[in-house]
C-alpha cells in the first residue's frame, strides 16, 4: 500500500518540488493551498503517476483545517507524513518602519498555521506510529538573525523549538520531527517578500549558486525515508557560496 504525505503550501516553491518528488515514488499525496487554479494545474500534471487529492485551503482558519483532515477519504485518510511548508517572508525593511499586518501576517501563517495543522494531524500521525513523521520547513533565519528579518527570524525560531518540544512530547509514540533550515534559496518566496521586484530577486541570487527547491526536496524525500528508528532533529542547510560574516560593529563618529 502507497503510503500518504500531506503537504501543505503545495502550489509553489518547496511545496511544488516537494509535491512532485513524493508523486515520482508513487506516494499517495494531499495537497493544499490557497490557490485553486494551480492546486488543479498541479493534480493534472501528478495524478499520471499517483494518487492526489488537493484542497484549497487556508491553514489559518483553524475550523476549516479541522473539517478537512477529518473529512480525508480512503486512501489519503492515513497519514505518514505531514510536510509544514506553508508559510512567507514579507518585507525587507527595518522594525521600526515595518508595516504591523505583514508582521502579523507572518505570525499568523508561519506559527498559526503550521501549529493548526500540525495539531489537526497529531492523532493520525501517531496512529500510523513508527516511520511517521513531521518536516517543519523552519530557516537559517531561525537561528542566524539579520538586518530586516525582525519578525520572520522570530517566527522561524519559533519553529525550531516547536519541532524540540513535539520531540519530548511525542517520544514513545514513534512519528519523528525534524526542523528543516535551508540558507539562501531561490523561489517564487523571495518576490513575494520584494513585492514582484525582479530586480531585487536577480540581484539576490546573481553568481550565488543558491539552494533549489529540487535540493529541497530531495532533501525532504531522505528524512521522510530513513530507516524507522532514526530522527534527524534539526538538519541546516546552506549552499557552499553562503556563510557567516564579522558581527556588525556601529561605530560613533
Amino acid at each position: 500500500m502507497s503510503k500518504t504525505a500531506f503537504i501543505t503550501g503545495a502550489t509553489s516553491g518547496f511545496g511544488l518540488a516537494c509535491a512532485r518528488r513524493f508523486a515520482a515514488d508513487g506516494w499517495n499525496l494531499v495537497l493544499t493551498g490557497r490557490r485553486e487554479e494551480r492546486l488543479a494545474a498541479i493534480q493534472d500534471e501528478l495524478s499520471a503517476q499517483c494518487q492526489v487529492l488537493t484542497l484549497t485551503l487556508d491553514v489559518t482558519d483553524a475550523e476549516a483545517v479541522k473539517a478537512a483532515v477529518d473529512a480525508l477519504p480512503e486512501p489519503f485518510a492515513q497519514v505518514d507524513v505531514l510536510l509544514n511548508n506553508a508559510g512567507l517572508a514579507l518585507g525587507t525593511e527595518a522594525a521600526q518602519n515595518c508595516d504591523l499586518s505583514e508582521w502579523q501576517q507572518m505570525i499568523d501563517t508561519n506559527v498559526g498555521g503550521l501549529v493548526t495543522v500540525t495539531h489537526a494531524l497529531l492523532p493520525t500521525l501517531i496512529k500510523q506510529g513508527k516511520g511517521s513523521s513531521i518536516i517543519n520547513l523552519g530557516s537559517i533565519a531561525g537561528h542566524w538573525p539579520y538586518p530586516g528579518g525582525n519578525v520572520y527570524c522570530g517566527t522561524k525560531a519559533f519553529v525550531e523549538q516547536f519541532s524540540y518540544g513535539l520531540r519530548c512530547d511525542l517520544s514513545g509514540t514513534g512519528v519523528r520531527v525534524t526542523n528543516l533550515a535551508p540558507g539562501l534559496s531561490e523561489s517564487e518566496f523571495t518576490l513575494v517578500r520584494t513585492g514582484g521586484n525582479q530586480d531585487a530577486y536577480d540581484n539576490l541570487y546573481k553568481g550565488a549558486d543558491p539552494i533549489q527547491p529540487e535540493d529541497v526536496a530531495d532533501t525532504v524525500f531522505w528524512l521522510a525515508s530513513l530507516p524507522p528508528h532514526l530522527n534527524v532533529n534539526q538538519l541546516e542547510l546552506m549552499p557552499v557560496s553562503q556563510a557567516w560574516s564579522p558581527f556588525s560593529i556601529h561605530r560613533e563618529a
